[in-house]
């Protein structure tokens, strides 16, 4: 079998009432949030399981909540589970890209579930972009990220970023520049995080 070079990697909560889209709460209600959560990893799941029919890549999903048992059971037992680490979301996806670079993955492309626009083509498009970049980055309306794929092990683009504020994308750019990065961008796209998203 020939050795995966790629690996898209979902990040997602277990929909258990009261503990996912907390923010969506006074609008859609514990389980109306829940369900949000649900619908959308499902969606998110069914577009990067067309992209890995196409491309020779690992499909693999980080999970906090729930168990692995109550995850096979939502998504099918056929998929790769991790636990998302300790932290924040930056040590999160610290982690995720130090499992990945030990299995010799060169390009890793990281997405959530919030983001309904996305589809397989600008998947497909981040996978290529790396072929040039060093990095390449999906800007959201809010001022963070719906995408974000390296070519190789770039720990630092994930410090001292002030996570789930409008500024997440300008402070990654401007770690990339002081790196010296090739940096890739993607359509500016929504995401569903507040009442006012929906």
């Amino acid at each position: 079998m020939s050795l995966q070079r790629e690996r898209l990697i979902i990040f997602t909560r277990y929909p258990e009432p009261g503990k996912t889209k907390t923010r969506m709460i006074p609008v859609l209600g514990a389980h109306g949030a829940a369900q949000l959560q649900r619908v959308m990893t499902e969606a998110t799941l069914k577009i990067a399981q067309e992209v890995e029919l196409k491309r020779c890549l690992s499909l693999v999903i980080y999970f906090t909540g729930g168990s692995l048992t109550l995850m096979q059971q939502w998504l099918g037992k056929d998929l790769t589970y991790f636990v998302q680490s300790q932290g924040d979301l930056g040590e999160k996806l610290q982690s995720a890209l130090l499992d990945s670079h030990n299995h010799r993955i060169s390009k890793v492309v990281f997405i959530g579930v919030d983001c309904p626009d996305l589809n397989t083509e600008i998947l497909n498009q981040a996978f290529a972009d790396l072929d040039t970049s060093d990095v390449v980055i999906g800007p959201a309306v809010d001022g963070g990220y719906y995408l974000i794929g390296l070519s190789r092990f770039l720990p630092e683009l994930f410090d001292g970023i002030t996570w789930g504020t409008d500024v997440v994308f300008t402070q990654t750019q401007k770690i990339a520049q002081s790196l010296g990065l090739v940096v890739s961008y993607l359509p500016i796209l929504r995401d569903v995080d507040r009442p006012e998203d929906l």
